[in-house]
């Protein structure tokens, strides 16, 4: 059993140092192969040349990845960003524009003012807008 005054400060440290870098190689390796299979620029072929690279030569296929794409991979990521950002600001404007209950009861409003609805018609719309 291994008891704390066994295992020195800098041991702890060296041992979480390792645990980081290992993390870190881990997520750099994913985040790799996401990039590799998200491209639309490269065909089947030359993606798996990329994956059996880094899959059976690691460190070198990595860091060859990362010094031939690196700057499509934060473009890519870019781009992918600003489309997620229009399509939930273009998602807000149309639940926005809906107005919500008032929105309903305003129209409802508009009908009945236009002729268009009665007023038990007009109550009904409000009750269920309000429910």
């Amino acid at each position: 059993m291994v008891f704390a005054a066994d295992y020195p400060f800098l041991e702890v440290l060296g041992t979480m140092l390792i645990f980081f870098v290992w993390v870190s190689w881990f997520w750099l390796v994913i985040r790799v192969g996401v990039d590799i299979f998200r491209r639309r620029d490269v065909r089947g072929g030359k993606k798996v040349m990329w994956i059996v690279f880094v899959l059976f030569v690691p460190l070198i296929g990595v860091f060859a990845y990362l010094l031939a794409n690196g700057d499509g991979l934060s473009e890519r990521d870019a781009r992918e960003a600003e489309l997620a950002r229009a399509q939930f600001d273009d998602r807000v404007r149309s639940v926005a524009n809906n107005g919500g209950a008032v929105g309903d009861i305003d129209r409802a409003k508009q009908l009945l003012d236009n002729g268009a609805i009665t007023a038990a018609e007009f109550d009904a719309l409000k009750a269920k807008a309000l429910a």
